[in-house]
């Protein structure tokens, strides 16, 4: 039997990847602005795969005691890639395009909660009360970041509404493939490790691009990329298709997947302060009340309930 101590600090170490696990994923959007300015969007993400591809191809072998894949446990990695990966991106990077970044971090902010009754749905997961508060939190909390930031029109300067409805309804479609990806995620982790899982959702998601990449890098001019933007699309690649994604699926072995998707909130704040950081944005008041009741949240979410004797 395991020790109580051995379980807490199991569960603590698992809230430690799921937590940074969203970070880096915050960071790296927010950093991804100048790849995107230098690549187009397919050839970005061909790249982004084939580098992770790359770094952890000995992650694809299958390890000894671990049992022969299902048919069910195939398709499950193929959604896992399709909706967490390539479709996720599509929608995301077309939908705010089209929105204003406030009205795309409003509507991310729903993230938690789609976990929350995606787990409830299809896992039979049993969400406390605790949770569901925490959940209104992390949305609270990012609803609050978005609104406080300044021009927040309902489809930003260059948008007329039209587009901006559609951007909308775009970027609620990334929210419903990251819950999936959470949800699909939590099942993965009962049949394969974290290792493998990574490596098998990034080799699908570089097969998915491969017609786009190719056919973008056949326009492309890759001379006029500099050294700069090379080493930040190696670290935008090993992030968003190694770190994050073991990260993730490690803490999901440990935590049921509608409380790690309330980690979800450190997306949208992890990419505010790398941009306050890095990009030299400002952050007032509102964003920094924001951040408290999102902090909130994943203390509702992690800290442990007291038990009546």
């Amino acid at each position: 039997m395991t020790p109580p101590s051995n379980l807490i600090g199991r569960r603590w170490m698992a809230y430690a990847c799921l937590a940074l696990s969203m970070s880096l994923v915050g960071s790296y959007v927010a950093l991804s602005k100048p790849l995107v300015a230098a690549f187009p969007v397919f050839l970005l993400a061909w790249l982004r795969f084939g580098i992770g591809g790359l770094a952890m191809a000995h992650w694809l072998r299958k390890p000894a005691d671990e049992p022969r894949m299902t048919s069910q446990t195939r398709m499950l990695v193929f959604l896992e890639s399709f909706l967490g990966n390539f479709l996720f991106s599509i929608c995301m990077l077309f939908g705010v395009s089209m929105t204003s970044a406030v009205s795309a971090g409003v509507i991310m902010a729903a993230i938690p909660a789609v976990v929350a009754v995606l787990s409830w749905l299809f896992l039979g997961e049993r969400v406390s009360r605790r949770t569901w508060a925490a959940v209104g939190c992390a949305a609270a909390g990012i609803a609050l970041l978005a609104v406080a930031q300044p021009g927040h029109g309902a489809g930003g300067a260059n948008n007329p509404p039209a587009s901006a409805w559609l951007g909308n309804l775009l970027v609620f479609g990334a929210v419903l493939c990251e819950a999936a990806y959470a949800v699909i995620g939590k099942q993965l982790t009962g049949v394969l490790g974290p290792r493998r899982i990574t490596a098998l959702i990034n080799l699908w998601g570089f097969a998915l691009v491969t017609p786009f990449g190719l056919y973008a890098a056949t326009r492309f001019d890759f001379s006029g990329v500099g050294v700069s933007q090379w080493l930040l699309l190696v670290f935008y690649a090993l992030a968003a298709s190694v770190w994050t994604v073991w990260l993730w699926m490690t803490g999901l072995k440990t935590v049921p997947a509608s409380q790690g998707g309330v980690f979800t909130v450190m997306l949208p704040v992890s990419a505010a302060l790398v941009g306050v950081l890095v990009l030299g944005e400002t952050l007032g008041p509102g964003q920094l009340a924001a951040f408290a009741v999102a902090l909130v949240g994943v203390l509702l979410a992690t800290l442990p309930a007291h038990r009546k004797n």
